[in-house]
């Protein structure tokens, strides 16, 4: 959000032998982990809403008891306790009820919290973006429809629907594109007046923990002091963060900074590192693994109506999402998944048809259309219970059934979309250690980081946080409840006017 220049001023260290201060948190990631948490951290502290009626009355009965008590600092895990719902987070139950109370239902009750700014609460901070605030949500096709509802991808104090009538247009089946949500989350920081605490362009490269006394002659002067808001940093501290990277000028050049925090939080999102198959062939050039590649293509003209077919191997969203976009433009496609149709894990099985009506015709298209038996959509062959073997340099690919038969077919272009995993390079191990299970590394469903429910620290490394995907929490209204969770923690370390 800064010219290079200032970034540069902002970001360099210069010497000084006059003593030491780090920032007191670093956040990694500007997409809406790292943009709820710099709202929270900027002195926007939620309180309930007196006279406000929430639909669960034992929330409503704690909310009660102490309601000039902010819920930053409030008993998380007693509000929390028995609230139930679509994440396995208890405090993100607890943001999201709070904010929505009775969404699941279908319901559109307003949020029972209000929000003051109280300036001396706010505690500085940093948040380091690649893009522009929105994170990966730049990176996806403009005319993408979300999977979550429209009014779930909102952020505290400022809901999507009304942004979205500001500009006169609704939500269609009451979700929302892609572009829309990038441009939203733009908004939102410069309405919040967030702007000053992020450094877009920039790329860290590594995150460790290093001594007070061997960096005490760094100074930091990263954000202006105000006198309202000092953080208590105990001078005693025995170690900080040392955040090193660059960030990239309108040039093109690389400008390296590094920065000393006593608190930093993981931020990044999973949408970094796409998942290869490991299999012969898969870095020829024809193979791709990810959907604007199909995009490009079509829209240079190097694939059409009259190609061999594109392989897309997956059965995930983004692979439905590549499925649509090929059969909107007319291109064939052989689609190619390890699982059966009738698979309760696979995710069609688990969306309400009438709210998601295009992916459910991806489901019926895969139900009807194999090789064994051709059904009514013409350009599509689904491959259940399939797997790839190989890809050849004359673009013939191998499939094997899960009997151990092999097929091949002559394809134009290969799209192997079967997931992303986090981008950790600039941790220790890539982070491996901070995981459930340390032997694995990190994935978002499978192996999230190892973090206290209710504070979102590492369990193995204090002072470090994780949050969104990085924590297990997938969907953006539940990714703010962490971002409480981390603003709680930060604010009784920082001593911040606690009730």
């Amino acid at each position: 959000m800064l010219p290079d220049r200032k970034m540069y001023a902002l970001l360099t260290r210069p010497q000084n032998m006059s003593g030491f201060k780090p920032l007191p948190v670093v956040i990694i990631g500007n997409g809406p982990s790292g943009i709820c948490l710099s709202y929270l951290l900027s002195g926007n502290i939620p309180y309930f809403k007196r006279g406000s009626l929430h639909p669960h009355p034992i929330l409503q009965r704690k909310l009660e008891e102490a309601p000039d008590v902010s819920v930053l600092d409030q008993d998380l895990e007693y509000l929390s306790e028995g609230l139930e719902g679509r994440s396995h987070s208890p405090v993100a139950l607890l943001f999201d009820t709070l904010q929505r109370p009775d969404t699941d239902f279908g319901g559109t009750a307003e949020s029972v919290l209000t929000w003051w700014h109280e300036t001396n609460r706010a505690i500085p901070h940093l948040v380091l973006g690649r893009n522009a605030p929105g994170g990966a949500w730049h990176s996806i096709e403009g005319s993408m429809v979300t999977l979550s509802r429209g009014e779930w991808m909102g952020l505290p104090d400022l809901p999507f629907k009304d942004w979205l009538k500001q500009k006169r247009r609704g939500l269609r089946n009451n979700r929302a594109t892609a572009e829309d949500i990038a441009q939203y989350y733009q908004h939102y920081v410069m309405k919040k007046g967030l702007q000053k605490n992020f450094r877009c362009g920039t790329v860290v490269t590594s995150v460790r923990k290093v001594s007070a006394e061997s960096i005490s002659s760094h100074t930091q002067k990263d954000l202006p002091e105000n006198s309202d808001s000092l953080w208590n940093f105990n001078e005693k501290s025995a170690e900080v963060f040392q955040v090193d990277g660059f960030f990239k000028t309108v040039k093109g050049d690389k400008e390296p900074f590094s920065i000393y925090a006593e608190n930093v939080v993981l931020a990044t999102g999973t949408y970094d590192s796409p998942t290869w198959l490991g299999v012969k062939g898969e870095n020829l050039s024809y193979v791709h693994h990810q959907l604007s590649a199909l995009e490009e293509a079509v829209k240079n003209n190097s694939i059409g109506i009259m190609s061999d077919p594109v392989l897309i191997v997956g059965a995930g969203l983004t692979a439905a999402d590549a499925i649509l976009f090929a059969h909107h433009c007319n291109i064939p496609v052989i689609h190619v998944f390890r699982r059966r149709v009738s698979d309760p894990g696979l995710i069609f099985n688990q969306l309400p048809k009438m709210m998601y009506p295009e992916y459910h015709k991806v489901h019926q298209m895969m139900k009807e259309q194999s090789a064994a038996c051709a059904g009514p959509y013409e350009c599509y062959v689904s491959l259940p219970e399939h797997h790839v073997l190989s890809f050849g340099k004359d673009k013939k690919c191998i499939f094997q059934d899960k009997n151990g038969y092999q097929k091949v077919y002559k394809i134009s272009m290969a799209l192997v979309l079967t997931g992303s995993n986090p981008n950790l390079s600039f941790l220790p191990n890539n982070a491996i250690d901070l995981a459930m299970d340390s032997d694995q590394p990190v994935n978002p469903k499978r192996n999230p980081i190892d973090v206290d429910p209710f504070t979102y620290e590492c369990t193995q490394e204090k002072g470090l946080y994780a949050l969104g995907p990085l924590a297990g929490d997938n969907f953006v209204r539940f990714v703010q409840g962490g971002a409480l969770a981390v603003a709680s923690s930060l604010l009784k370390k920082a001593n911040k006017n606690p009730p």
